[in-house]
């Protein structure tokens, strides 16, 4: 930067890391839990021969491999900043959410298929074993859940995973209601069709996961934050004439920053200086605005016509 030219920074990331590296005890057991599920409900599947069942452990298939890339994302996003790499790893989270939501919807197209198919060619599906195994699936996803409730209101990387098991519970709700269909009537379609359900419950909530996660790989500003207001409370601090350059994006969950550029008259930053304009500037957005991580750059009034000459 040019002389003259004065930041201010509050640093708001997470203590610790970032806001899923709390949860990782709780991601580790999810992730325990749901490999084993998925074992006992291909064998109950394949014994039971309920499209619905493999359907659900191939979702649990998903789950697991995205609760490990949570982990690993968790692992990379907390490793620290390099002169390479200033915000070290901490993007390493969005992107898992951004895998994630890819291999729920390769799911849900691969179960749609895979129910058409039934409808062509009907399987005899035991009801009872079916029920058994959906049952088991259901508990086990109500604990996962219970695991990683707190954890997905504070970080995206937790939340991609905690969608996945909440579609997988109601996915193990749909196989017991299907096979509730098969136990009282014989009516096998059920089983395909519970199928379908699974699938298209998976699309809502990961279509908006994965646009959460695209505002954020393409540091749209932050969900909760109003730049028109953020640019008049700036504006409205005493001394200050205008702002430009204005920009507020999110790291990763949990870590928003903002920047900007304040023009200040001459006569206040002589007057009170420029570490106490700073520092009001600092704690307006922070009373205000959920955005702790803040650079400013003061400028005399003028400044900005003969920083726009430089660039040319």
């Amino acid at each position: 930067m040019g002389a003259g030219h004065d930041h201010g920074h509050a640093h708001g990331a997470p203590a610790g890391g970032t806001a899923s590296a709390a949860y990782r005890g709780r991601l580790r057991v999810a992730l325990a839990i749901t490999l084993g599920v998925m074992v006992v409900q291909i064998v109950g599947g394949l014994l039971a021969d309920s499209l619905a069942l493999v359907a659900d452990a191939a979702h649990m298939a998903t789950d697991a491999v995205g609760l490990g890339m949570a982990l690993l994302a968790i692992h990379f996003a907390n490793r620290p900043a390099s002169e390479h790499r200033t915000f070290g790893y901490a993007r390493a989270e969005i992107l898992a959410a951004l895998a994630n939501c890819l291999l729920l919807l390769s799911v849900g197209g691969y179960v749609l298929y895979e129910a058409i198919e039934r409808f062509v060619t009907p399987a005899g599906t035991d009801g009872g074993l079916a029920m058994v195994f959906g049952v088991i699936g259901l508990a086990a996803n109500l604990v996962s859940l219970t695991l990683l409730m707190r954890g997905q209101k504070e970080s995206l990387n937790v939340r991609g995973a905690f969608l996945e098991v909440a579609a997988d519970a109601l996915g193990s709700v749909t196989v017991i209601l299907a096979s509730l269909v098969i136990l009282t009537t014989g009516w096998t379609a059920a089983d395909p069709i519970a199928s379908l359900v699974i699938a298209v419950m998976i699309v809502p909530r990961t279509w908006k996961l994965l646009r959460e996660t695209l505002d954020v790989l393409l540091e749209a500003a932050p969900k909760g934050v109003d730049m028109r207001r953020v640019r008049e409370h700036i504006l409205a601090t005493d001394g200050v004439e205008d702002v430009h350059d204005l920009h507020a994006w999110t790291i990763t969950s949990g870590m928003p920053v903002l920047s900007a550029h304040v023009v200040v008259s001459s006569d206040v930053l002589n007057a009170i200086g420029h570490e106490k304009m700073l520092h009001e500037l600092q704690n307006c957005l922070g009373a205000h605005f959920d955005v702790e991580h803040c650079t400013f750059q003061l400028e005399p009034g003028g400044h900005a016509e003969h920083e726009a000459r430089l660039c040319h």
